[in-house]
């Protein structure tokens, strides 16, 4: 808001927001992870997509990852070969220079303030740090080491004001030096000697190597509407091929908390999934067939697969199921600003501090991205080096005839894209504002889709739930803290289509909020 007030736009506020996230919820993101961001152009009604993903360092090999072990089922997913590059300070960096109007020194400048005056950590950010505290020990120099992500050799309690000067110094350089100065300079150095100190195949030239990339986004009609989301290596396919497939399926003519309703969406995500995970992977070195996957042909055929009251007993597609990993620790953001501009904005270490490894100095810990590798030689998404792997973060926009109707995401490894399609359809169906939207009870195939057991939220009917394990989906109650992990955490904003309104609508399974100016 403040970014805002001083004439910032859209992707301003969002990259601010993001850089003081990085410094609050460390257990989630920070300048070790990677970023993705979609941006609705007021002047123009365009929508743009920046891709702030690292790769593998290109001395690694799958040989090499699985070297020591006895195969895929040993291998460490949060271990030193698991580290990719770290793509938000380019992230940020670019995402200011295309959209926005201010420079990183502005929008840096609340983070960097609360990095050296100290800021309170809240109840759920805290014991999600506690739950960590032995792999920050056992990733830095074990018992009684002086990780900079600990205080005195543990995490910082609920209520208890938090520094990191080395993080508002390592920020003070990128404000200072751009992003150069981060792969460059100090904290790429220190990335390197940390990863190759444990053994890791990252060079300082593959961190100077690093460029974010513009691609055009991907979308699906649902309706009058429009859904967009970013290109492969990202998996905001699995979302718009669900939508597409559910589009012709008659979901709008059933109660949202029925069995039919649960079943005819389950259907289509698992068949989305089954697709995604066999092709998703980095275009530039895969090919990733997305125009065939959205035809109107293959979603035609995909949808005659669903049946009125039986599950598919297996969703499979081409030659390989996968079995990439889906739990993850992710912020997502969304800003409108005055002139119409909207940023959907995402930004995740994967499994919460991710490798754990803290560079000197620094005060970030490295994402371990790159367990979204697949281990199976000849897979599209084999690990390789210079590789990008498959990513579980996606941030969405949605659009329609009039131009914006505003930004959304929701949260959650391989729950976002099943959290996208249910809080589309309970605001374009239902005619849903944000609030209600997000407020709604989610499901969810959430360890191991596209066959994995569907987690259920409180708020279904038992007759509902009973009904669809008769039809043959393996169900299980989400109750108490673990169902705000499996069915996710999002936030929206979407213009009330009679009023022009905006209304926003912030996650009460998590610790956002919606403001307004």
């Amino acid at each position: 808001m403040q970014i805002l007030d001083a004439g910032g736009n859209a992707a301003d506020a969002a990259v601010a927001c993001a850089a003081v996230l990085g410094l609050v919820e460390p257990t989630s993101t920070g300048l070790g992870g990677d970023c993705f961001c979609l941006f609705h152009e007021a002047s123009t009604g365009e929508v743009h997509a920046l891709n702030g993903s690292g790769r593998a360092p290109a001395g690694l090999t799958l040989e090499l990852a699985l070297d020591g072990t006895d195969g895929a089922e040993e291998w460490d997913r949060k271990g030193v070969h698991a580290a990719t590059v770290p793509g938000t300070a380019a992230g940020w960096e670019d995402s200011l220079a295309r959209f926005g109007r201010m420079d990183l020194a502005a929008v840096l400048g609340p983070a960097i303030a609360l990095a050296e005056g100290g800021t309170p950590i809240t109840p759920v950010i805290a014991r999600a740090w506690e739950s960590q505290e032995e792999l920050l020990r056992e990733r830095n120099g074990g018992e009684g080491a002086g990780c900079a992500l600990l205080v005195e050799g543990r995490a910082p309690r609920a209520g208890e004001a938090w520094r990191n000067p080395d993080l508002a110094r390592v920020m003070r350089d990128l404000a200072e030096g751009g992003s150069r100065s981060f792969y460059e300079g100090f904290a790429g150095g220190a990335i390197a000697r940390a990863l190759e100190e444990r053994g890791g195949a990252m060079t300082a030239a593959d961190l100077a190597g690093h460029r974010s990339t513009h691609e055009p986004p991907i979308s699906a009609r649902y309706g009058d509407a429009t859904a967009w989301e970013c290109r492969p290596n990202g998996q905001g396919l699995t979302a718009l091929m669900a939508l597409r497939i559910l589009e012709g399926a008659g979901t709008g003519e059933l109660p949202a908390r029925s069995a039919a309703w649960v079943h005819r969406v389950l259907e289509a995500l698992r068949l989305a999934f089954a697709d995604a995970r066999a092709r998703i992977a980095d275009p530039a070195l895969a090919e990733v067939p997305v125009e065939a996957l959205l035809s109107e042909e293959y979603i035609a055929s995909r949808r005659e697969l669903i049946a009125e009251d039986a599950a598919i007993e297996l969703a499979v597609a081409g030659d390989f199921a996968g079995d990439l990993p889906g739990g993850s620790d992710t912020v997502y953001l969304c800003v409108v600003d005055e002139e119409g501009n909207a940023c959907s904005f995402i930004n995740s270490n994967y499994e919460g501090f991710g490798t754990g490894i803290v560079p000197a100095g620094c005060g970030f810990s490295l994402q371990n991205r790159g367990a979204g590798f697949s281990l199976e030689a000849g897979h599209p998404n084999v690990l390789a080096g210079g590789k990008r792997p498959y990513h579980t973060i996606m941030p969405g926009m949605l659009t329609d005839a009039e131009g914006l109707l505003g930004p959304f995401g929701v949260m959650g490894g391989w729950n976002q894209p099943q959290g996208h399609v249910q809080v589309l359809l309970h605001a374009l169906e239902r005619g849903l504002d944000p609030q209600s939207a997000l407020d709604e009870p989610r499901f969810s195939i959430y360890g191991d889709p596209p066959n994995g057991e569907v987690w259920i939220e409180e708020g279904f009917a038992l007759e509902a739930m009973t009904e669809l394990a008769q039809m043959g989906h393996p169900m299980r109650p989400a109750a108490g803290p673990a169902r705000n992990h499996v069915v996710g955490k999002g936030q929206m904003i979407l213009r009330e289509r009679e009023t022009g309104t905006w209304w926003a609508g912030s996650d009460g399974r998590a610790d956002g909020c919606a403001m307004a100016q």
